[in-house]
């Protein structure tokens, strides 16, 4: 399928859908889940550094999350704008990690995620990822396990 057969409506809706697939996934620590929305060339600035290729991405998603206990990643203030088989959407996230060993321990982050999307076989795949952090609150030593 492309463009000319799907109207820029539907494609809007599948790319938040997507969006909410991903959050959904890393919540419940389903890679095969993630690895199916990103590209396998897709690139990522999540906080750490330059991130290049799908494996990547989700190893460093994993690093984390397979350390800390239930999480909750939260979308907002969704916009998406397509432009044939290319588009990029902005969404809000606010995302809560809780500690495994200690119910005092969280760590959260507001964040804004600038993502780059094409349409590859018919469906959307995240090609690049970028996570702006605009502020943290609470601890990092809720990924210590």
């Amino acid at each position: 399928m492309n463009a000319s057969e799907t109207g820029p409506v539907d494609d809007e809706r599948d790319i938040e859908r997507a969006l909410i697939r991903f959050a959904r996934a890393m919540d419940d620590r389903d890679w095969e889940g993630l690895s199916q929305i990103l590209a396998d060339d897709a690139v990522g600035e999540l906080g750490t550094g330059r991130l290049e290729g799908s494996a990547a991405i989700i190893e460093l998603i994993r690093g984390f999350l397979d350390n800390c206990g239930v999480t909750q990643h939260l979308l907002g203030n969704v916009l998406v704008d397509v432009d044939g088989d290319r588009a990029t959407s902005r969404a809000y996230v606010q995302d809560l990690h809780l500690s495994r060993s200690n119910p005092d321990l969280t760590f959260h982050t507001l964040g804004d995620y600038h993502d780059r999307w094409e349409r590859r076989d018919g469906r959307w795949r995240l090609v690049e990822r970028i996570k702006d952090n605009r502020g943290t609150v609470g601890s990092l030593d809720v990924f210590a396990g």
